[in-house]
């Protein structure tokens, strides 16, 4: 099936949109995806039969994963007690899923090169943007103490990455939502469903994750995080945090800054979450600081 730019949202069924998600998640396979090792990694910890030792005999065959995997480690990101020198003691010490997470994000970066392709965009602000969203739910996630700050800072990294299908798949398809957004001043989800017959960058998020093998947790974070509340409540907690941060990165003017209205940040959400005025303040106060240091992380 080829996209048709005539079919409207209402004429499309749920059919329609899931069979375009999968085409469009299809065609940027030979593009842009993850390294090898990258999908190795993910697949091993995904086994349940995978032990620490099978993870760094995969790990240890890229020295510069290994490098890039010990920097992230040893960053205030971790605070662990000296530093750690082997690829070995960080899973000990972290886990495998941890070190698993921290592998995706050292692999991410390189998929958001590229030059400017409007006046108005261009991937590398886009993930800048996505840092900042990544840091944001790091600090919120410690303000609630909820764990995890890889996952957290993952999350946020890769919330908007439908947006990099779009560009890598439709490229035309992206520079007519962005001349709407910019020369119209429509707002960006409405911009692309316009376009995308009734379908955004959530969508094609979740696709790729699906597509990625991706977490189920990481699938729900690209998919629902500009709606989190239509999440069940037990899948809702990382989902919601990736929606805060994403508010205050667009609010505090990091990056690509018009992926949603600051000024509609959904008090529902907050109330969901339990994160409270004074709690948000803290996230906005520390957000530059960490910004920098994850930004030098991944550089």
């Amino acid at each position: 099936m080829t996209m048709s730019t005539t079919k409207t949202e209402a004429s499309q069924t749920s059919a329609d949109r899931q069979e375009i998600v999968q085409q469009v998640v299809r065609e940027i396979s030979h593009i842009a995806t993850l390294p090898e090792i990258t999908l190795r990694i993910i697949e091993l910890v995904e086994d349940s039969e995978a032990t620490a030792h099978d993870l760094h005999k995969v790990i240890a065959n890229d020295p510069a994963l290994s490098a890039r995997v010990l920097k992230v480690v040893n960053s205030a990101f971790y605070a662990l007690p000296g530093q750690i020198g082997s690829i070995n003691r960080a899973i000990v010490l972290l886990g495998l899923n941890a070190v698993k997470n921290i592998a995706i994000a050292a692999s991410l970066a390189k998929l958001f090169r590229g030059g400017r392709i409007s006046p108005h965009f261009a991937a590398r602000d886009l993930w800048r943007h996505s840092v900042a969203v990544g840091a944001g739910v790091k600090i919120c996630s410690e303000q609630l103490q909820v764990g995890l700050p890889d996952e957290a800072f993952l999350a946020g990294l890769i919330h908007d990455i439908g947006i990099m299908v779009e560009m890598q798949a439709r490229r035309a398809n992206l520079l007519k939502v962005l001349d709407l957004v910019h020369q119209k001043d429509r707002p960006f989800i409405e911009a692309e469903k316009e376009v995308w017959g009734g379908l955004d960058h959530q969508d094609f998020g979740q696709g790729l994750c699906h597509m990625w093998k991706f977490p189920d947790s990481l699938g729900r974070v690209c998919g629902y995080h500009h709606r989190p509340l239509e999440l069940d409540p037990d899948h809702r907690t990382l989902t919601g945090l990736v929606y805060v941060a994403d508010h205050l990165a667009v609010e505090a003017g990091i990056g690509y800054s018009h992926t949603v209205d600051p000024g509609k940040l959904d008090e529902r959400v907050l109330d969901d979450l339990k994160l409270s005025q004074n709690m948000l303040e803290r996230v906005r106060e520390a957000l530059p600081d960490v910004v920098t240091e994850a930004e030098d992380l991944l550089s």
